[in-house]
């Protein structure tokens, strides 16, 4: 040990008591192998004590008391400066040294704790948004999806309609998305192009009906949203953007609150719409029976971009036309004037 090295040839006076009434004696107190060795002053040892069991009786106090255990009953007074210090510097070392059984039950704990706060913060919203999508009725999606478009409504304006135009709607809905598929609205403003929510319901700006001269258009916007859809829930993108007092909330009340859907309706206007894989696109328009030329030449009037949609139209050479001529009409002039 090189404290027990540095004070080998160290030595002083002291007082030491062989018990509780024994007479004090005059000693030499001096370094062992690993104990101090108290001697008479014909250098005969009276005791020797292990460095690694004495103990201050006195802390801080002068002159300084030790014994060799937490008895008390034989003791070692020393003044000397010097040796105090030695001793303590010793006594100090070998404490570090020793193990220290309490200190793996604290890293035991705060690995614990650790644990748990890794669980709260990293799985458990997540489990939470897990289990409340799956167990949300159909209901209550529709419920969120009308609140979400009130919120939506009051930036873009509330969804067209005029008699037969809603007629026409409708029509393009069921070709488009089936019976229970959901339902499509022109809004006047504010969304880019499509968007869609929770409850089944899409989103088309006017212009989608306004702007173009047949009704493939807006049918591929409407499809492009089916494949977003279909890839990620709406309801778990909202409340994963909402966060986890929202999930919490409808969880628990069946409802998502007012300023969480005010955000969400914001994000949804302002966000980039999400790529749509080519593959899953063409699909739906397959199944649906929609040409894809006329939708590529919409985002790409030059069809440079979308060459892939052109060349692989599932309708070329043939057309069945989504709407009448009178109802295509009808559906352009929705929104009035």
């Amino acid at each position: 040990m090189t404290a027990l090295h540095e004070y080998a040839r160290l030595e002083s006076g002291g007082v030491w008591r062989e018990a509780a009434k024994a007479q004090r004696r005059d000693v030499v107190v001096s370094f062992g192998d690993a104990s101090l060795v108290i001697s008479n002053k014909n250098n005969t040892a009276l005791a020797h004590w292990s460095l690694a069991a004495v103990e201050r009786l006195n802390p801080g106090e002068a002159p300084a008391l030790f014994a060799p255990d937490d008895q008390g009953t034989e003791t070692l007074e020393i003044e000397d400066e010097t040796m105090v210090a030695a001793i303590e510097k010793v006594r100090t070392l070998i404490a570090r040294r020793r193990p220290q059984p309490g200190r793996l039950r604290i890293w035991l704990l705060y690995s614990s704790l650790a644990a748990v706060l890794a669980l709260l913060i990293f799985w458990m919203p997540q489990a939470l948004l897990r289990h409340t999508v799956s167990i949300v009725p159909s209901a209550t999606r529709d419920d969120v999806g009308t609140a979400l478009l009130t919120q939506i409504t009051r930036i873009s304006g509330q969804p067209c309609r005029t008699a037969r135009g809603a007629e026409a709607l409708s029509l393009l809905s069921a070709r488009l998305l089936g019976p229970d598929g959901g339902e499509v609205l022109i809004v006047p403003d504010g969304v880019r192009a499509s968007q869609h929510l929770p409850g089944g319901l899409i989103l088309a700006n006017r212009a989608l009906v306004e702007d173009y001269e047949t009704p493939e258009v807006i049918a591929g916007y409407v499809l492009a949203e089916v494949v977003r859809r279909d890839a990620g829930d709406p309801m778990a993108n909202l409340l994963r953007h909402a966060g986890l007092r929202a999930t919490f909330k409808l969880l628990t009340t069946g409802s998502v609150p007012p300023e969480a859907l005010a955000d969400y309706a914001e994000h949804l206007l302002t966000a980039p719409p999400l790529p749509v894989p080519a593959d899953a696109l063409l699909a739906q328009f397959e199944d649906r029976k929609v040409p894809t030329t006329p939708y590529a030449y919409a985002l790409d009037i030059t069809g440079e971009s979308t060459l892939s949609l052109i060349e692989a139209d599932p309708m070329r050479g043939t057309r069945q036309p989504l709407l009448s001529d009178a109802d295509w009409v009808s559906l352009q002039g929705i929104c009035g004037e």
